[in-house]
């Protein structure tokens, strides 16, 4: 029986399933929204959330519970720096698993791991992506 016992084992030694969800985890925070299984999503969602959570309060023993699972410093401080300030007065729920399809070769489920507020980032990414014209540009669209 499996009373009280929680998650998933996806068929790995625990070393292997620990790197599998690092891996999730720290592509979530780089790229803000990841695509994977359902099953992998949900796990994954899991540990990004508490993650989050220590983003927020922010005190050193926070950073250290974050950087005992993120490896990777420069992810760790834009958890810090630009994910958990996004989220301040929020008490949880900062991911949505939106499922889209089955794949195609072994029709797993898969999912969109995205944080809620994706959409306003992607669009004021876009924003400040549009360079404004200076005054090179202006010239040489005038000289053409």
């Amino acid at each position: 029986m499996r009373h009280k016992v929680d998650g998933r084992l996806f068929g790995r030694p625990a070393n292997q399933r620990k790197a599998l969800l690092r891996g999730i985890v720290t592509a979530l925070f780089d790229n803000q929204r990841i695509e994977t299984t359902v099953a992998k999503a949900k796990e994954a969602k899991r540990i990004a959330e508490r993650l989050i959570t220590f983003g927020i309060k922010g005190d050193l023993h926070s950073k250290r519970q974050v950087l005992s699972y993120v490896t990777c410093r420069p992810t760790a401080s834009k958890l810090f720096n630009d994910i958990a300030p996004r989220f301040q007065g929020r008490n949880g729920g900062y991911l949505r698993i939106v499922q889209t399809r089955n794949r195609l070769k072994d029709s797993a489920p898969m999912a969109i791991l995205e944080f809620v507020d994706y959409e306003n980032v992607k669009q004021a990414k876009g924003k400040a992506a549009k360079p404004e014209k200076t005054e090179k540009t202006e010239k040489a669209e005038k000289k053409a």
